[in-house]
């Protein structure tokens, strides 16, 4: 059996990463790169990187292929487009990422840290309304909020 950490660290090797601030310049370099936000849609409500894409990990595949009620057009036509996967923490997009290679896509990078990281770096984060959203809010929905029950039981 692996753990959540193992699975992420298992994938790293054959997974490129990016930084946040590697993410910005890229950004400025080339317009057209695609931001693609693997969190749940509550989660890209609340704050999102302006111009990205929501596709949930639990739906990736089948967004990323014709025929599907999930499909995402433009997901389905990057398969040699220049994206960066990006989540809260960097996980989850390292395993989207993992999954997307295994499926064609050829450019597909994740952003370690993820958007906490890209918050930390101190860039706008947007909500669903169109605002940016406020660093106070951005700090406190980053912070790990663990209950009782979520951690490891004691012997």
């Amino acid at each position: 059996m692996v753990s959540y950490r193992e699975l992420v660290q298992n994938c790293l090797s054959e997974v490129k990463e990016m930084m946040p601030w590697d993410l910005v310049a890229r950004m400025a370099e080339n317009p057209d790169v695609l931001i693609v936000d693997v969190r749940e849609p509550y989660e890209f409500d609340s704050l999102h990187i302006k111009g990205s894409i929501n596709v949930p990990r639990g739906i990736l595949e089948s967004a990323c292929e014709w025929d599907y009620e999930d499909t995402v057009p433009e997901l389905v036509k990057a398969r040699r487009r220049e994206m960066v996967v990006v989540c809260r923490s960097g996980h989850r997009s390292v395993l989207a990422v993992h999954t997307m290679q295994l499926m064609g896509y050829e450019q597909a990078i994740s952003l370690r840290t993820g958007l906490r990281g890209w918050n930390d770096y101190e860039e706008p984060l947007w909500n669903s309304a169109g605002n940016i959203v406020d660093t106070a809010y951005a700090d406190e929905y980053f912070t790990v909020k663990l209950r009782p029950d979520q951690k490891t039981p004691k012997a």
